[in-house]
This record gives C-alpha cells, sequence and structure tokens, in this order.
C-alpha cells in the first residue's frame, strides 16, 4: 500500500485514541478504590497495543514496508490491559482466573492461527471493565457504545473513507473514556475539598 493509497496524516491520527485510552488509564489510577499500580500497567499494555497497530500503519503511509506482524500485538496487549484494568477496579477478581483467561485465549489464537480469540477476549474484557466501572461513573457506558458502533464497519472493503470514520468513532470513544476517568478524579477532588473543615 503506498502513500497515496493510505495518508500519512490517517495513520498519525490513529495514535490520538491511543493516548486518550492510555491517558484514561492513568487517570484511573488516581481514584480512591483503584488498585494505582495496576491501573498504570493497564495504561501501558493498552498503549503497547495502541501503538502497535497505529505504529504499523504508519510505516506503511511513510515507507510502503508492511511489517504484518507487528499489528497481531494489538489484541493480545489490549485484551491483557482491559483484564489487567478489571482486576485494578475490582479487587475480589482472582488473579489465576485473569491469567488463565488470558492465556487460554492466547493459546487458541495459536492454535487455529488467527486473531479471532484475542479479539473476542478484547470485547469481553473491556465490556467487562466498562460495567465495572459504570458503577461510578455512567460515562463508561457510552465510551463501550462508540467501541460496538466499530463492529459492523470492520466487515467489507476497507476504502479510505471508511477508516477515516472508523477511526473518528473510536478516537470520539475513547475521549469518552477519558473524560469519564477525568470526571471520577474531579468528583473525588471535590468530595475531599468539602470534607475538609473551614
Amino acid at each position: 500500500m503506498s502513500e497515496m493509497e493510505y495518508p500519512v496524516i490517517l495513520a498519525l491520527e490513529d495514535f490520538v485514541p491511543v493516548v486518550f485510552t492510555a491517558a484514561g488509564a492513568l487517570l484511573l489510577a488516581r481514584v480512591d478504590g483503584i488498585d494505582t499500580r495496576l491501573a498504570r500497567i493497564a495504561a501501558l499494555l493498552v498503549g503497547l497495543g495502541g501503538v502497535a497497530k497505529a505504529g504499523w500503519k504508519t510505516v506503511i503511509a511513510t515507507t510502503d514496508v508492511d511489517l504484518w506482524m507487528v499489528p497481531l500485538a494489538l489484541f493480545p496487549f489490549l485484551s491483557a490491559g482491559f483484564l489487567v484494568l478489571i482486576k485494578a477496579v475490582e479487587p475480589r477478581v482472582p488473579v489465576p482466573a485473569i491469567a488463565g483467561l488470558w492465556m487460554a485465549g492466547l493459546g487458541t489464537a495459536f492454535a487455529i492461527g488467527g486473531t479471532l480469540p484475542m479479539l473476542i477476549l478484547t470485547i469481553a474484557a473491556s465490556t467487562a471493565a466498562a460495567v465495572i466501572l459504570s458503577r461510578r461513573h455512567k460515562l463508561f457506558i457510552v465510551w463501550i457504545i462508540g467501541q460496538y458502533a466499530l463492529g459492523p464497519l470492520s466487515s467489507g472493503e476497507q476504502t479510505i473513507a471508511r477508516q477515516w470514520l472508523e477511526q473518528s468513532i473510536n478516537t470520539v470513544s475513547q475521549a469518552m473514556f477519558l473524560i469519564a476517568a477525568w470526571r471520577l478524579v474531579a468528583l473525588q477532588r471535590q468530595q475531599t475539598e468539602q470534607e475538609i473543615p473551614s
């Protein structure tokens, strides 16, 4: 795919939702009741997955070299990141269950030679994270609805116009994640200030 076929600006824009998601997870690390260390690890994992995909697009757009193995890291990192985020928010979730689920998904992906098992795990993990987080702020539901809106667009011919639409929806969706996390931090700060005696 040449630069004319895949614009550099489209590839670079794909980094924006990655930044939003990672920043949102880092903000969640500042919320009481959420494990700071695990939330930061989750931010790192989802960031690595997103950078792998966006970086691959950028290389294609600028050099016409297809490093086809790089984007395969997207769903393994994303699923791991959201599973870790679930553990950060809901400490009662057992670590062996999370690790076993991820290993089972990865093993199945290798066995069938495809990414579908990790995609399914990513969808399940992000949905579970959204449901758990929605108890703290309803905007997390808006975030996950945006993610589900991407599903129908992923099939069919991937034209530049369609990819712009997909990335725009993803960017807005991840912005909702960031805003929801920011609202949690802001509400916590307001509550703390109200509790401080004058």
